[in-house]
């Protein structure tokens, strides 16, 4: 990390906490409000966000057991708040899994199978997203068709990430080796540039094929984590707003939260740059009343994201810091 890109970051995390003032100011009611939570709603979110890493992380554990590699829990926490830490402080989320990458081969895990170990994680996150999108489409069938655009939304991001796995794959079976094809040079692929793709491909096809030796039930183990996990974050605003008022509707404070952790919160800037409290209050300003809003994004940010930010720092800041000055985009190994 350069000092621009300290400054980026600096500059990002300050545009989002201007854009919250702004917002709770902005919807401030005549009549006055608060900030403040029910000591019961407090303990839910920190509950939630403790249970969220604790099945995140089996999760990864539960992925490289099914990998045959032997990954300690601690480890695997390290691992998940690192690449919090990493994703929160870079754009688009980009330095998650360099983060990651890092602090699995500081705890000892081979690179070949640390790609094993991100891939499957991906995989079922992606998987767990789609499956989740279907059911609260079924759930929420009666919420009118915002709701179906946001079910849409998620599982249409899970289906291009699967999607262009899947076209990876065909691609690393066919193009693994050899100069760049014609398509390939009339998109500017010099040598150098298309033997770090074939380099990347059979990465994939290694790790794909790692997942063809998996066992089954651990693996539908993390499967099962890896849903629980995402609903374990999306209980977190319905945990504050219900606390302040009980008559809210449900449907939108848990989908719209899905679509802003997952889709919004890949943003360019690292934390958004305000572009999540943006959509916060254009999606939910009309659904939580002025007096709850302004805690109810406070804190709903406050349990999503700067928690975890704070976390990563405390337990795994130094080796994600480290990894980030090191390589600053995805890493790539050579695993041939």
């Amino acid at each position: 990390m350069t000092f621009k890109r300290w400054l980026a970051v600096l500059l990002s995390f300050g545009a989002a906490i201007g854009v919250s003032l702004y917002l709770v100011v902005s919807s401030w009611p005549r009549g006055g409000a608060s900030v403040a939570l029910p000591p019961l709603a407090h303990l839910v979110a920190l509950s939630a966000v403790a249970l969220e890493i604790l099945t995140r992380a089996i999760k990864i554990k539960l992925s490289a057991a099914s990998l045959r590699i032997p990954l300690k829990l601690g480890a695997s926490v390290r691992t998940c708040l690192g690449g919090d830490f990493g994703a929160a402080i870079t754009p688009a989320r980009s330095g998650a899994e360099p983060a990651r990458f890092f602090i699995l081969v500081q705890a000892g895990v081979g690179a070949a199978n640390v790609l094993l170990i991100l891939f499957a994680e991906l995989f079922l996150e992606m998987l767990s997203l789609g499956v989740l999108a279907i059911v609260l489409a079924f759930s929420f069938k009666g919420s009118g068709p915002v709701v179906g655009g946001l079910i849409g939304l998620v599982g249409g991001y899970a289906a291009v990430v699967l999607g262009g796995g899947l076209f990876g794959l065909m691609l690393a079976r066919r193009r693994a080796a050899g100069p760049p094809p014609r398509w390939a040079r009339s998109l500017g692929f010099n040598a150098g540039r298309w033997r770090a793709v074939q380099r990347a491909l059979r990465q994939l096809r290694s790790s794909v094929g790692g997942l063809r030796q998996a066992n089954i039930p651990l693996m539908f183990g993390a499967f099962f984590f890896s849903i629980l996990h995402v609903l374990l974050r999306l209980t977190i605003l319905p945990a504050i707003v219900l606390s302040l008022d009980s008559s809210i509707e449900l449907s939108p404070l848990v989908l719209w939260p899905l679509a802003l952790l997952y889709g919004i919160a890949v943003a360019p800037a690292p934390g958004g740059g305000g572009a999540v409290e943006i959509v916060f209050r254009a999606a939910l300003g009309g659904v939580i009343p002025a007096a709850y809003f302004g805690s109810a994004l406070i804190w709903w940010r406050f349990y999503t994201f700067y928690l975890y930010i704070l976390l990563g720092a405390l337990a795994a800041g130094g080796t994600v810091l480290r990894a980030l000055r090191e390589d600053s985009t995805e890493p790539a190994v050579p695993l041939d």
